[in-house]
């Protein structure tokens, strides 16, 4: 049986690694049983790189991923950029024995402007080939904003359109949170997706006070805004359906992300998501 590997998003972790460090951060991911992680939010030090390196040899943890913006995200920001520090990112992705870079998100300062991200994806794909003949793939992470429409078109549409070396790394909640069924919707995306970021999507409770019902604004804050990033197997997704939709569309790594924990322990939440993914038949991805 055809099967892909299911690893961690470390960005869920950053607290975790200013806590204990990479490479203990690393170890306790390998107790739980993982062996890959894409990393995330995490200062790419030397430090952090050769405790990344050392825990990926000690535990065999495939360091799957890296992730650098193409250029800054909001003006003078002071983060490593693909534009400005390519050598750099570049010399650390090889030194984890990693063969993809992905960009997490569109600048902040272009979001809603259809133009100026069609450029932006140009840039990013003119990235990707040089990328390439360094054995480097490059892949951008869908939010919902990319599910905009322009003429009746997804904007993510239009970008995989005007792009050929560029992957595209598919989060299975925030597509959903767009209104679309992430399952027919990876299906779309064959060859263009070897990433793909599993977080479910469930509807939170509804805690209403006195007050609330004294003001009604308060109360349809609270209750239009329900939506909560789930463990897997803890919302309402159909992580076996997108899982076979993945392996369809060509993806090999399959990463659990859960943006907020809301005060929970993140390795607790990574033990849940991986318990149910065992108790769907998934434990020899791990």
């Amino acid at each position: 049986m055809t099967k892909g590997k299911i690893g961690v998003q470390m960005m869920m972790l950053k607290k975790k690694v200013e806590e204990l460090g990479a490479y203990e951060t690393l170890k306790q991911l390998h107790d739980l049983g993982f062996h890959s992680v894409e990393v995330s939010q995490i200062p790419m030090t030397e430090e952090n790189v050769s405790e990344m390196k050392r825990a990926s040899d000690d535990f065999n943890i495939a360091i799957t991923a890296t992730t650098a913006p193409l250029e800054p995200m909001t003006p003078g920001a002071e983060a490593e950029t693909l534009r400005d520090d390519y050598e750099k990112i570049v010399a650390d992705c090889k030194a984890l024995d990693c063969n993809y870079i992905r960009i997490g998100m569109l600048p902040f300062t272009i979001m809603g402007d259809k133009d100026k991200i069609i450029a932006f994806i140009d840039r990013a794909e003119e990235m990707a080939k040089r990328l390439k003949d360094e054995g480097i793939s490059l892949y951008y992470h869908t939010h919902h904003i990319e599910f905009q429409r322009y003429d009746g078109k997804f904007l993510l549409d239009m970008m995989k359109e005007n792009t050929s070396v560029l992957g595209f790394e598919l989060d299975v909640h925030w597509i959903h949170r767009a209104g679309v069924d992430p399952v027919s919707f990876i299906k779309e995306y064959k060859n263009r997706v070897s990433l793909i970021h599993l977080k479910d999507y469930r509807i939170g409770d509804l805690d209403i006070t006195d007050d609330d019902l004294k003001d009604m604004q308060n109360f349809f804050f609270k209750f239009t805004n329900l939506i909560e990033f789930a463990e897997v197997g803890e919302g309402n997704l159909n992580i076996p359906a997108i899982m076979e939709a993945g392996l369809e569309a060509g993806a090999e790594h399959f990463l659990i992300e859960q943006d907020d924990t809301y005060g929970r322990d993140p390795f607790d939440c990574l033990r849940d998501s991986a318990e149910n993914l065992r108790k769907m038949g998934y434990a020899d991805w791990f």
